[in-house]
């Protein structure tokens, strides 16, 4: 170390640092530092920054090679991969991907009223989720099991394990009683909530719980509060007023990426946590007290039991209510880092819930002489209502993203706006496979026969029905992207033989080359798929509550005596639909479990699932965990602290998901820092996929306001590549960040460089390009001068 805090090398010039990060998939340390020894420099077995063994105390040494960067790796793949149990955070996708529907509204600049309002109705959207999920749980034990099967003789014997359940075969049995048995059966869905609840703490611990880099007292923060909730009022993209909070640079003012609590979303998260546990295990009592109170109304029961039912349905409707208030009188603050939490809500909401689970089982395990089972509890009611109130959030925010859109188009905005109702439609939908296809499934499990119970709602049934209708206007869908995708190869091989003009043709050579470059544009045409998937859905969910409202019939029963295709049709439309979504259901959970264990896997839907993992849990707090809100403070105290020491300039080169997570740090560093740091960038999703889905937070404004903010910026993609692409700044923007797509292969034919065919390297080993080191080698140098280097004029 020199004075001043600046580290030199035998040259006298400040040392430079190259920080890479990885993507989708994950790589070890060794392989991104090309080198079998490297050591953890800082980091923990989750997420880790590595060196090599030899570069441990390269600011100290004064015998380095002038001009050569310090690597390091940036490890964080456990973040989002590992054992084969956390499969089972598929089971939460209608979750993440209602939370996806948060980030994915228009940009825009004030209109704060209409923002905010978008961002309540996906709150809305998420919190009926969780009621649906508490409401199939109940279909399962209570309905299906303690209520249609424990009360049937044929079942009951069919099922020996519920035996002590069933009046008919344990006589005078303590839980043979009905109320007794959904008493004991309510157990099943409140320990799901009960673990929904404790796995969004524990992940909050474990991923989510990294602080931000910031400036400031933690006295002063807490004496402007107030003043921080007035600048949160003022509207996306208006610096915070606070003297004493982190401001918002102005360079970054383009994107709430910069701002200072974007990544610790604390507050919010738990707030949402007490919310979503009350109303799940409200519903459970729900589901309990409307059973028995209709019983007891209905046969003039004790008094004190219905008077008792009446009270337990306005302590229901009130905590109902609780939470509905919580739920939209609190989004995210994100122009603060928010330490506070709101503890005795987060306390005493889920208390006063389970309070209320308690007392609505001592009111339903009552002995009530002549209560029988007959027929099904009335399901129809709470799953009809549940989507006909999701189909309207849909709607509503459809009109919002609407407005939102017209007040500022982005033209590279997935479905013009309407990706993020889209989305949020496809969650509902999700959501309702899932609670189908395990009331099937179960329903079927019990019931061998199929005739010995009534079964699970008649609208469940419904909704299974329109799954073959769905999939086959998919699979129109799909042969048209196919029959393009074929003529679009057919053209590309003209253009394969123009970038390889001194080779020698190969037809099947220049077809598999002119294959894969239209194989990777489908990536291109993802929104028309998502458009009409959501676009068919909402037309069949609306016919099939249609169908079971109007009918109270299954679809089978609705067509008998019409015609004998109709009939025929709307059997097997049930019979498909219902083995398809048990089917579905069970191969959802087998691939990814498979995902987690095979990196080939894990790889081909990967982008996927880290796509939707990226974004902090804004609107459900039972979503897989973010990892980003680890990985972004890592990079950012990285980052800060190594030029704050060494006076240094850094390049951090992230590769796919890995330049996501650059873009964010860089973001989120001060603009001294910023001016200090160079990106390189290669296989970047950030606007083929996140310009374009989450144009909010990734539109051309924000990287065109990245791009004025680091000291320099370049970006490598081949068109072969599914994933990766140009960032497309306007102008002369655009040159001075991309480079023209990269040749893949890298040779057509056998060469004396080449000697074995070349392969198609699609979105993998960048590295292998000689442009990277090329490229690389001039953004270092372009950091050696104590000053930055001036940009070209435009």
């Amino acid at each position: 170390m020199t004075g001043g805090g600046t580290a030199v090398t035998g040259g006298g010039t400040a040392i430079a640092l190259e920080l890479l990060v990885h993507g989708v998939g994950g790589a070890t340390p060794e392989k991104m530092l090309n080198d079998p020894r490297t050591e953890r420099v800082t980091g923990d077995d989750i997420a880790a920054v590595f060196r090599r063994t030899g570069d441990l105390d390269a600011e100290h040494r004064t015998d380095r090679p002038p001009g050569e960067p310090v690597q390091e790796a940036y490890v964080w793949s456990n973040l989002t991969s590992g054992n084969g149990a956390r499969a089972l955070w598929l089971l939460l996708l209608p979750f993440m991907v209602a939370n996806l529907a948060h980030w994915m509204r228009p940009p825009t600049r004030g209109h704060t009223r209409t923002v905010r309002l978008y961002g309540l109705l996906v709150r809305l959207t998420g919190l009926s989720l969780t009621v649906l999920m508490a409401a199939a749980a109940c279909e399962v034990a209570l309905d299906l099991a303690a209520w249609q099967c424990a009360g049937t003789r044929a079942c009951a014997e069919r099922n020996s394990w519920l035996g002590f359940l069933s009046p008919d075969l344990s006589g005078d049995g303590w839980w043979s009683l009905p109320g007794r048995r959904l008493a004991l059966a309510a157990v099943v869905p409140a320990a799901l909530v009960g673990l929904l609840w404790y796995l969004s703490h524990r992940t909050w611990s474990a991923y989510e719980s990294a602080r931000p880099r910031h400036t400031g007292s933690p006295d002063a923060a807490a004496e402007e509060d107030e003043k921080a909730e007035e600048a949160d009022a003022a509207g996306p993209g208006e610096p915070s007023v606070s003297p004493h909070r982190p401001r918002i640079p102005a360079e970054s003012a383009t994107t709430a990426l910069g701002r200072p609590g974007f990544w610790f979303g604390r507050r919010l998260v738990a707030r949402l946590r007490a919310a979503h546990t009350a109303a799940g295990l409200l519903t459970v009592a729900a589901a309990l007290v409307g059973t028995t109170l209709r019983h007891d109304r209905g046969t003039g029961g004790p008094v004190v039991l219905d008077l008792l039912g009446i009270l337990l349905g306005a302590a229901l409707t009130a905590g109902f209510a609780a939470v509905l208030w919580v739920v939209c009188r609190r989004g995210r603050s994100e122009r603060r880092i928010d330490r506070e939490l709101d503890a005795h809500l987060v306390r005493r909401l889920p208390l006063a819930a389970v309070a209320l689970l308690l007392l609505a089982v001592l009111h339903a395990g009552w002995a009530r002489p002549g209560w029988q089972s007959a027929r099904g509890l009335p399901g129809d009611t709470v799953f009809g209502a549940l989507t006909l109130l999701q189909g309207l959030l849909a709607l509503a925010l459809c009109v919002v993203a609407h407005l939102l859109h017209r007040a500022r188009p982005e033209p590279r905005s997935a479905m013009r706006g309407f990706g993020g109702p889209a989305v949020a439609l496809l969650a509902c939908a999700l959501g309702g496979v899932f609670s189908g296809g395990i009331s099937q499934r179960v329903a079927d499990w019990l019931d061998g026969t199929g005739a010995i119970i009534p079964g699970p709602p008649v609208l469940l049934t419904w909704q299974a029905s329109v799954i073959p209708p769905l999939l086959l206007v998919l699979l129109l869908v799909v042969l048209r992207l196919a029959r393009g995708t074929l003529r679009l190869a057919r053209a590309e091989e003209s253009g394969v033989a123009d970038d390889y003009p001194k080779e020698t043709a190969d037809d099947g050579r220049t077809r598999r080359i002119a294959r894969t470059r239209a194989m990777a544009t489908l990536t291109d045409r993802a929104p028309m798929l998502v458009a009409v998937t959501a676009l068919v859905t909402l037309v069949l969910g609306a016919g099939a509550l249609a169908g079971a409202l109007a009918t109270d019939e299954t679809p089978a029963q609705a067509a008998a005596g019409v015609h004998p295709f109709v009939q025929g049709a709307a059997e097997t439309a049930q019979a498909l639909g219902s083995w398809l979504i048990g089917l579905g259901f069970i191969l959802f959970v087998a691939s990814g479990r498979r995902a987690y264990k095979d990196p080939s896997a894990r790889r081909t839907i990967g982008i996927l699932w880290d796509v939707g993992t990226f974004w902090p849990r804004a609107a459900h707090p039972f979503a897989p965990p973010c990892y980003a809100e680890r990985a972004v403070p890592d990079l950012t105290w990285r980052m800060a602290t190594w030029t704050e020491v060494t006076g240094g300039r850094l390049v951090i080169s992230g590769h796919s998901q890995g330049s996501v997570l650059a873009s964010a740090a860089a973001w989120q560093l001060t603009p001294e820092v910023r001016h200090r740091v160079a990106l390189l960038t290669y296989g970047s999703p950030l606007e083929r996929l996140y310009g374009r889905w989450f144009p909010a937070y990734f539109g051309s404004a924000a990287l065109g306001a990245l791009h004025e903010d680091v000291d320099c910026w370049r970006n490598l993609y081949r068109v072969t590549d599914p994933i990766g692409g140009p960032i497309r700044l306007p102008g002369d923007c655009g040159p001075e960040v991309d480079r023209a797509a990269l040749a893949d292969p890298l040779a057509y034919g056998r060469t004396d460089l080449h000697p074995l065919p070349a392969p198609i390297l699609g979105h993998s080993d960048y590295q292998a390009d000689p442009a990277f080191a090329e490229e690389r080698a001039r953004l270092l140098a372009r950091l050696r001068p104590e000053v930055p280097g001036q940009r070209p004029q435009r």
